[in-house]
């Protein structure tokens, strides 16, 4: 039977798609690329905002239109965070939740043999333990991706993760050593460790994630170590130091901000000044050689004044950040600021994200402008057009370069040449 999996969301909804895609396979199924003539089709789903519910309502939609006789599943943080609401997306033959996505390839079986909807949605236990899962290869993909850590303990005030994630808790550092051994023998040059709360990992087991980053940095066949989103105040001097130490760390860090004004952050209940903010930056920058800070900012929280915003937009400025993921807050049942007052209206969150928009696009192309002259290894990952290749540097810069032959899956010193508005375009060193 073959099998297709559609995954909406984080890198590590990325992983857990994998997880489950090489489960079916090792259990005879068959992998399915294309968007339709699927006997499966699985949605990993999303949840973080509202607009997310209304993504993965559209995808069942559309995977049952393009699939008509396929088993569809629905899995991931929505039917954890809202199983009522799964419950009711009638196109999903089966309902799986987060917490026991072993259960996956059982509860297709049963599907198979009875025919009848499954619901299957344990709640998180305060006691839960890190789900066993690997994955040792990632299809179509020149890097690998290592889940090491899930769930959240922090409850900010706009957030539901927390509710479809559960708590913290850590792969064993045993299990991440052994996965990771495996990635590199199956010649992966490059991972990047996620989580949902990357900084917590082994806060249960008596370890921190420079414990993990130096795991993952000890094979010979990994040449590359690259963090997911992290959240910023667990990053002390003494960590940054400890991590500075394992030269396959690549120097792209994703802090997340929120908002650069300290009034909305404690509205927020997030848990750093814009100062201590500044600081872990300025840390950063010192220690890791054209470091690129790269991070999310979200306009309109409930009781955001225009002086608010001002003070956002110009620390924005001011740390002139790489890359800037801009959003508009989206209310979110089971959340403290769903009930907030002085929500901000939609006309001004949207003039808010242009204008916040258009101040980091200016200094993402400032920071492509300072990469002009130099030379820097880049992994290749595709060719964009015929004849052009594109891949990453170290700091997560996209390069691209003219080539005859085909390049993916390369790590090549190329001498950075120009910036362009997306990516910079350089020539073999």
């Amino acid at each position: 039977m073959k099998v297709s999996i559609i995954t909406l969301g984080c890198k590590v909804n990325q992983y857990e798609s994998q997880a489950m895609l090489n489960q079916l396979l090792d259990a005879g199924f068959t992998a399915n690329e294309g968007s339709s003539g699927s006997d499966i089709v699985i949605v990993n789903s999303c949840t973080v905002t509202s607009v997310s519910d209304h993504k993965v309502r559209q995808t069942l939609h559309r995977a049952r239109h393009q699939n008509p006789d396929a088993i569809l599943v629905l899995t991931g943080c929505m039917p954890q965070a809202f199983p009522e609401l799964a419950e009711g997306l009638t196109e999903a033959d089966i309902v799986l939740g987060n917490s026991n996505r072993a259960s996956l390839l059982p509860d297709i079986l049963q599907y198979l043999s009875s025919h009848h909807r499954i619901i299957d949605i344990v709640p998180h236990g305060k006691a839960d333990g890190f789900e066993p899962m690997s994955v040792n290869r990632f299809h179509e993909r020149t890097r690998a991706f290592l889940k090491i850590e899930d769930g959240c303990n922090r409850f900010c005030s706009y957030c539901i993760i927390p509710y479809a994630r559960g708590r913290v808790r850590s792969k064993p550092l045993e299990d991440l050593k052994r996965e990771i051994a495996q990635i590199a023998a199956n010649g992966y040059r490059e991972v990047v460790l996620t989580g949902i709360n990357l900084p917590a990992y082994g806060q249960e087991l008596g370890l921190t994630l420079c414990d993990a980053i130096e795991a993952a940095c000890e094979p010979d066949g990994i040449e590359r170590v690259r963090l997911g989103s992290l959240e910023p105040e667990q990053l002390s001097e003494e960590v940054i130091a400890r991590m500075h130490r394992q030269k396959k760390l690549c120097p792209q860090f994703h802090l997340s901000l929120q908002s650069g004004c300290d009034e909305t952050l404690r509205r927020m209940n997030r848990h750093y000044t814009a100062d201590e903010y500044r600081t872990i930056v300025r840390n950063l920058r010192a220690v890791f050689d054209n470091a690129a800070i790269t991070t999310d900012i979200m306009v309109g929280f409930p009781g955001e004044t225009e002086e608010e915003f001002q003070k956002s937009l110009a620390f924005a400025k001011e740390i002139a950040f790489a890359k800037v993921h801009v959003f508009a807050y989206s209310r979110r049942p089971g959340t403290k600021a769903y009930d907030a007052p002085e929500q901000v209206m939609q006309k001004v969150k949207e003039q808010r994200s242009h204008r916040m928009i258009e101040a980091t696009l200016r200094t993402k192309e400032a920071f492509f402008r300072q990469q002009i002259g130099r030379t820097e290894p880049v992994l290749f990952e595709q060719e964009v057009e015929p004849g052009v290749f594109e891949g990453y540097t170290e700091n997560y810069t996209p390069v691209r370069i003219n080539s005859e032959k085909s390049l993916g899956g390369l790590i090549l010193p190329v001498k950075i040449s120009t910036a362009q508005k997306d990516f910079c375009t350089g020539e073999p060193a």
